[in-house]
């Protein structure tokens, strides 16, 4: 098998973006913004915020998790060895576009137990962790498991990651809009052993 031109690869890397931001582009006018908007309070009254999530949504909420931090709110990455225990006045914010990934569930379940807020985004309303969340962002993008390409021609769930990332990242703008902090200041947050 002879390797394509790069004016061949060029247009199929542009196609191929073009093709993300338009299933993007789309996604967004089916989120239910309401409901999206109601993340902004459960964050800003919660004591702690700990974000969970597997695979790449997992990753995506990581990187929410250090924006969060940017803003200067207390915020740990569930797994890791240095996240304490979560309590009452805490919110945990699990991604899972099932609702149904094991680990990200009994999170939920860890979290209620222990008095602490759920906040889901997930692609379905009817599913475990939707049943322990205090609130539900529908990401109205395909599952990992819809191979059927009506909702996304992307492979597996990675319109919903992709969403998730960018869902979290105008969550953090609308926060960052609210605090009215200036850049400098949060600068002043930012790793600085890299």
């Amino acid at each position: 098998m002879s390797e394509p031109q790069a004016e061949q690869l060029s247009q199929d890397l542009k196609q191929n973006l073009q093709l993300l931001i338009t299933e993007n582009q789309q996604l967004a006018e089916r989120i239910d913004w309401t409901a999206a908007a109601a993340l902004v309070p459960l964050i800003r009254q919660a004591e702690r915020v700990f974000v969970v999530g597997a695979g790449r949504t997992g990753l995506a909420l990581q990187a929410a998790a250090m924006r969060l931090m940017h803003l200067g709110l207390r915020v740990f990455v569930v797994g890791e060895t240095t996240t304490p225990a979560i309590g009452a006045g805490d919110l945990l914010l699990a991604g899972s576009g099932s609702g149904t990934t094991s680990t990200i569930v009994k999170a939920a379940e860890k979290a209620v137990a222990a008095g602490a807020r759920v906040a889901a985004i997930s692609t379905t309303a009817e599913s475990p962790l939707a049943t322990l969340a205090d609130l539900v962002v529908l990401v109205p993008a395909a599952q990992k498991q819809d191979h059927g390409g009506s909702l996304s021609q992307q492979y597996a769930g990675s319109l919903f990651e992709q969403a998730v990332l960018l869902l979290t990242d105008a969550l953090f703008q609308t926060l960052w809009t609210l605090d009215g902090t200036p850049a400098p200041e949060l600068w002043k947050r930012h790793a600085n052993l890299e």
